[in-house]
């Protein structure tokens, strides 16, 4: 690891205070060529009031210290942060002071790189804390601080130990192998406990798609006939005039998109063009787009004003295959009113509202949520969200289904050792247990913010 003293700014430009972290072995000779303090004696975990100033003993800012001493910081070594006034003159003062003294500026995410190479957290730890600053609702921020707490690292310690003690079984056999009939492993259980850790790496790898939705916000497209109220439902629930309502067909012509949060839960928007047939060629982009939107979503409404034909409902039906279909019958204030016997399409669901008077819409909101069937999340909840995890699992579950056929087919304890080894090492990929090359970290870390 680099033992370069580094600094940056850990806060965002702009505000009112700024914190500018300093971390690394000459931390402390560093900051007290600053500022008054000789940091000796000075305990840890400790703030102290002092000035800045420059070389030449020129006042910079009144700063608050925050001293932290090795093992016991973010990073695990010798820290400090300066709080100070948010200027952008003053912290680039301190900063130039700081390097112009022998720090160096840190890269993105390298405060937090150094926590996970002094042991401070695991690899997966290390990801969720960039999940955690990124998190923009209750859902997003639940599932960080899950990962943050060692969520998934618990859960994966759970595997590894039980494909250690199936591994040290057949190892053991190994050991004996000149004597053809000890057995050190039951097949029986061996093919059970297998069997157990192969669903556990399938129902984890599965959560992914729960995951990604929780994390980039569910798609819900907004379709139907011209001039039925899409666009006018797309306003009401965004509570804002986002989109362009008139009573000419073939308004929109475009995708417009945009973001509601319902239950703490991101839903992504997308008002469409009308399905009609047109000449008009800019028209007839908008309403592929259309189709396209309803391939993307996971949750559709189906905005109707008046009875749709057989044909229509075998169009959506077939098109919404493995998506929730709401159907929504809008204009209920001008006494339109649709049966909802009518439809014939399975895992469907049928709403009257009135778009304009905002009559049926926490109605609506609320199917919306749970047509996305996004399960109840608590701290001890293991959801996947990073695509290098779920590749690491698909991996893993590909391994030990290996194993599974290597039992059931009789195969010798030396061929099975060597998959089982294969999935110990691939689940340790997930949280940095072995050797991890340093362009995998630098990929993992150069997403971070600098300062984190």
């Amino acid at each position: 690891m680099n033992k370069d003293t580094i600094c940056a700014l850990a806060t965002p430009p702009g505000g009112a205070l700024g914190i500018i972290r300093v971390s690394g072995s000459e931390t402390f000779p560093i900051v007290s060529s600053l500022c008054s303090i000789c940091f000796d004696d000075i305990a840890g975990n400790t703030i102290h009031y002092t000035h800045i100033v420059d070389n030449n003993g020129k006042l910079i800012d009144d700063a608050l210290v925050s001293v932290f001493r090795a093992p016991h910081s973010y990073t695990g070594e010798d820290s400090i942060e300066i709080s100070c006034h948010g200027s952008s003159y003053i912290l680039n003062q301190i900063l130039k002071l700081l390097v112009d003294d022998g720090c160096r500026m840190a890269n993105p995410g390298e405060f937090t790189m150094r926590a996970y190479l002094n042991g401070k957290m695991d690899l997966a730890q290390a990801e969720s804390v960039a999940d955690l600053i990124a998190s923009t609702n209750r859902a997003t921020h639940q599932l960080a601080i899950s990962q943050l707490r060692g969520g998934i690292s618990t859960k994966l310690s759970q595997l590894r130990e039980k494909l250690l003690n199936l591994n040290s079984l057949l190892e053991l056999e190994l050991d004996f192998s000149d004597h053809e009939d000890l057995e050190f492993a039951d097949r029986t259980e061996l093919l059970t406990l297998a069997q157990t850790i192969e669903n556990h790496i399938r129902h984890l790898a599965h959560t992914f798609e729960a995951g990604q939705a929780l994390k980039q916000g569910i798609p819900v497209a907004i379709v139907g006939k011209t001039n039925v109220g899409k666009s006018t439902l797309l306003n009401a629930l965004l509570r804002d005039e986002r989109a362009i309502v008139s009573d000419i067909h073939g308004t929109t012509r475009d995708t417009i998109e945009d973001s509601i949060e319902i239950n703490g839960v991101t839903f992504r928007l997308v008002d469409t063009a009308g399905i009609r047939y047109t000449n008009d060629k800019v028209e007839q982009i908008g309403i592929t787009r259309t189709y396209q939107a309803i391939k993307l979503a996971r949750i559709v409404l189906w905005i109707v004003d008046e009875l749709p034909t057989d044909a229509e409902m075998i169009d959506m039906n077939t098109r919404c295959k493995g998506k929730k279909l709401i159907i929504v019958g809008n204009k209920s204030d001008k006494g339109i009113a649709i049966p909802s016997f009518i439809f014939h399409i399975p895992h469907s669901m049928f709403l009257s509202i009135s778009a304009k008077t905002g009559q049926g819409l926490s109605a609506l909101e609320l199917a919306i949520f749970d047509a996305a069937d996004i399960p109840i999340l608590s701290e001890t909840d293991v959801i996947v969200t990073n695509v290098r995890h779920y590749d690491a699992l698909l991996r893993a579950h590909d391994s030990i289904l290996r194993v599974l056929d290597g039992l059931q087919a009789q195969l010798s304890g030396d061929l099975l050792a060597e998959d089982l080894r294969d999935t110990l090492m691939i689940l340790s990929e997930i949280t940095g247990d072995q050797i991890t090359p340093n362009e995998v970290l630098e990929n993992i870390f150069k997403h971070f913010c600098v300062g984190k």
